[in-house]
């Protein structure tokens, strides 16, 4: 393998995604594909036998996403540079991935060259973001200084016992509240970080826990 060129090591659970991706990137000359996984356990493996230098991430895999991804990559290998390449703009999401240390966040509808571009970048130390989402993170930026945006101890605690997959009922049971309040409660946090249902809820909480 050219030491020279950039190792690319390309993650999706479909296979004709990654063929089409490397086939695009590998035009560049600097940019080599030292590999290629379908799931987050197998590029656990791949990124700590081929040392990758940037690391494409499809956001949603078999078993698990590309947040939590990003987390255990940055640990196993602090200098590897890692790219959530999805479908999903959804303002969470990307703030989440920010604060999980990605250095790049692209859409698939992306063009080509931006791909190839985006990858040299984020080696070369800059961070980028898809101009489609950029002014959401601000947006989402703005929001996380208001103070409603904070939660509170009982609203941390609720969202635990969500995470645990337990109803309105078993979490009034075990923090002493009655149904109502914590009915209430839950529509406040979701409106808080900015979710629609309580398994996003329990996703946003675990994530949370991993980036402490």
């Amino acid at each position: 393998m050219n030491k020279s060129k950039i190792k690319v090591l390309l993650v999706d659970d479909h296979s004709v995604v990654r063929y089409g991706i490397r086939s695009i990137i590998e035009k560049n000359p600097l940019i080599e594909v030292s590999g290629e996984a379908e799931s987050l356990s197998e590029t656990y493996y791949k990124a700590e036998s081929l040392k990758p230098d940037v690391v494409l991430l499809d956001l949603k895999l078999p078993d698990g996403d590309g947040v939590a991804g990003c987390i255990r990559l940055k640990s196993m290998l602090p200098n590897v540079k890692v790219v959530i390449l999805t479908a999903f703009a959804e303002e969470n999401i990307l703030y989440e991935a920010v604060k999980a240390g990605i250095d790049g966040y692209l859409l698939k509808n992306i063009e080509g060259q931006a791909i190839t571009k985006a990858i040299i970048d984020v080696y070369n130390g800059m961070s980028i973001i898809d101009p489609n989402m950029s002014h959401k993170l601000m947006k989402i930026i703005q929001k996380s200084n208001e103070p409603e945006q904070h939660l509170t101890l009982q609203e941390k605690n609720i969202l635990e016992h969500i995470s645990q997959g337990r109803t309105n009922k078993e979490i009034a049971d075990a923090l002493f509240l009655s149904e109502k309040t914590v009915r209430n409660n839950v529509s406040k946090i979701m409106k808080k970080i900015n979710v629609n249902n309580r398994t996003e809820a329990a996703l946003f909480w675990s994530r949370q826990k991993s980036l402490k």
